[in-house]
């Protein structure tokens, strides 16, 4: 099992000092991949279901995943997760494939609908269309990465007589992770998606949502080009190594650990820089890699 580090451009880590310093000590230190979070705004005053408050800080996810790229040399960059109904596909398959090429093949592409109206409310995008525009927004992504002569005709796209180059370096294109807890987000992973995400979630919620992955491949298709269904799961905290070997054992590919939300509304400085410097050595210890 593999294991990454999330929010790598949330909250006090909103400067390049900081970001560097996480992400190369998550290189040198053995984790398998970095990943991002994404709001593009939050809702002031705070209100729920906005996660944070408004003053947090989120480095936008393009530009940090490219910085991540350029200051280290192995370790994969995930998104996780960009709002993909949030954004023009076909200027994000342009970004998203250069991410690819820079890093030399190391982008993890994660993606989830989105889960708060204000936000789409102030992108002039209708709530009620985030899961259609997402499941479209998809295959117009894989089209721009993988067809020679690139055509498409939805709803919310359309183009053809068109190149966009250059492609990305992975074959056939960055990992497709589908984020997303709720019924049409796992026939979304099953039908789509190279992986699927659970985000804050312990053992046993993760048991559970394996366990609803697998219900779901029974009634959903799942294209004979895509190769089995990986799970990446963030836990709600730091875990030990009898914990990692549970994620394991219910089937987990991937553990994506993080601090807490506390990261998220703190101000940066050299005292929480150093915090998740330690937490990163001490996860890296209690889970054995490096």
């Amino acid at each position: 099992m593999d294991f990454g580090y999330f929010g790598f451009n949330v909250g006090a880590l909103n400067n390049a000092d900081s970001i560097e310093r996480c992400v190369v000590a998550c290189e040198q230190l053995g984790y398998e991949s970095v990943w991002t979070g994404e709001h593009i705004v939050l809702m002031d005053p705070h209100e729920p279901p906005s996660p944070v408050p408004p003053e947090s800080n989120f480095v936008d996810s393009i530009a940090s995943l490219a910085f991540a790229a350029a200051k280290t040399e192995r370790i994969k960059i995930g998104s996780g997760i960009i709002l993909l109904p949030q954004r023009d596909p076909v200027v994000l398959a342009k970004e998203l494939a250069g991410i690819d090429v820079l890093s030399k093949g190391r982008l993890l592409f994660g993606l989830g609908v989105g889960y708060v109206p204000r936000e789409f409310e102030t992108l002039g995008i209708p709530y009620e269309e985030r899961g259609a525009r997402t499941t479209e927004h998809i295959e117009v992504l894989r089209t721009l990465w993988t067809q020679e002569k690139p055509s498409f005709d939805g709803q919310f796209t359309q183009f053809s007589g068109i190149q966009s180059h250059p492609m990305p370096i992975q074959n056939p294109h960055p990992p497709i992770i589908v984020g997303g807890n709720s019924p049409p987000a796992l026939r979304r992973a099953v039908s789509q998606g190279d992986g699927w995400y659970g985000f804050f979630m312990d053992v046993d919620a993760a048991a559970a949502m394996v366990s609803a992955l697998e219900e779901t491949a029974k009634s959903t298709e799942r294209p004979g080009s895509l190769d089995r269904l990986t799970i990446t799961i963030t836990p709600p905290g730091p875990i030990d190594g009898d914990t990692a070997k549970r994620y394991e054992e219910i089937g987990v590919d991937r553990v994506v650990v993080m601090r807490g939300f506390q990261d998220m509304g703190v101000a940066p400085g050299k005292d929480v820089d150093d915090a998740i410097a330690k937490f990163l050595e001490d996860q890296a210890s209690a889970v054995g890699i490096g």
